[in-house]
């Protein structure tokens, strides 16, 4: 791998209201015995330094899972940016890689693809992208950037700008193409949770 994993802190992406599933907590469902969350956590884990979860709701649910739990320095739920700027402003390390919790079959090599292309490109923000319906989408919470991008976060923040790809746009980016659509697979209700558990994705 271009950049080493030491270099690189995981974030868990676990702040979320879960108004698609009801409000639960969703990085706390159940999935095959052990929540959404840890599932993720346990995926990311090999592929980094150091991880951390973002989460705005029972947090000692998810300080048990043995990582630092950061909530967002934003109120109201104002998405997944907040976490991102949580994650940045803990990250110890050069780089910061963020997945979602609800995606726990993402792809094993996800952090040494995404770091390559960034090296490569030189660019400030690696991005995963699938294949759906044909098309090639863009997975923005499945990214690699910069940890110096806190500034030019916290500005955008502070402007009342909410979108991911209105920030992204500001900077380098590389999007990085995964051929298998079934990783990125994610579970927003409950009938998708359902469907994961029955082995789709």
């Amino acid at each position: 791998m271009s950049i080493p994993a030491e270099e690189i802190t995981g974030l868990v992406l676990a702040g979320g209201r879960g108004s698609r599933m009801g409000g639960v907590d969703k990085g706390l469902q159940s999935h095959l015995g052990m929540p959404l969350a840890l599932h993720a956590l346990l995926r990311l884990q090999p592929q980094v330094g150091a991880m951390m979860v973002n989460a705005n709701r029972n947090l000692a649910a998810y300080e048990s899972m043995g990582v630092p739990v950061w909530p967002d320095p934003l109120a109201d739920y104002p998405g997944p940016l907040a976490g991102l700027l949580a994650g940045l402003e803990h990250c110890d390390t050069p780089f910061l890689v963020t997945v979602p919790c609800d995606t726990p079959n993402f792809p094993e090599d996800l952090v040494a693809r995404l770091a390559a292309a960034l090296e490569t490109e030189g660019a400030d923000i690696a991005m995963a992208a699938s294949l759906e319906d044909g098309q090639m989408r863009t997975q923005p919470v499945f990214c690699l950037l910069k940890a110096a991008l806190l500034e030019s976060l916290v500005a955008f923040l502070q402007a009342g700008e909410r979108k991911v790809d209105r920030w992204t746009r500001q900077h380098r980016c590389v999007v990085v193409p995964f051929d298998d659509s079934t990783a990125f697979f994610n579970a927003n209700t409950l009938a998708e949770l359902q469907q994961l558990q029955h082995g789709r994705g």
